[in-house]
């Protein structure tokens, strides 16, 4: 198994309430990811919208729209559904956030590493 990298304890994420924001590496540029939790499953993200490759929270931690049912871009109001990232309205018509490999164990939420996203430069 693929080394694992805490995010933050699994209660740390409440059910479609504020995310939890992560340092990581992206293509080789400094980058952040977030987790949240949606019906009841950690899911992650790149933090970076598929219409302009710009963070997602308009404050730190607050990915879902009002209704609960969304993830939203802050800056132009692209909407994706919270179990796949791919759009769901909006300027990101057909696009997808970059999902993010999460585990759930021991009372923790971890991400995994691959070819692209890696852990931050220290």
């Amino acid at each position: 198994m693929a080394e694992l990298i805490p995010i933050c304890s699994a209660d740390a994420l409440a059910e479609r309430g504020k995310g939890v924001r992560f340092p990581l590496t992206a293509g080789g540029e400094d980058a952040s990811g977030f987790a949240v939790r949606y019906d009841g499953v950690a899911h992650a993200y790149l933090n970076r919208c598929a219409h302009v490759p710009i963070e997602l929270d308009w404050n730190e931690g607050d990915f879902f729209d009002s209704s609960g049912l969304y993830l939203m871009c802050s800056t132009h109001g692209a909407i994706y559904m919270p179990e796949s990232g791919r759009c769901a309205g909006g300027p990101c018509r057909g696009g997808r956030l970059r999902p993010i490999a999460v585990v759930e164990k021991d009372g923790m939420v971890y991400w995994q590493p691959d070819d692209y996203l890696t852990p931050a430069m220290a």
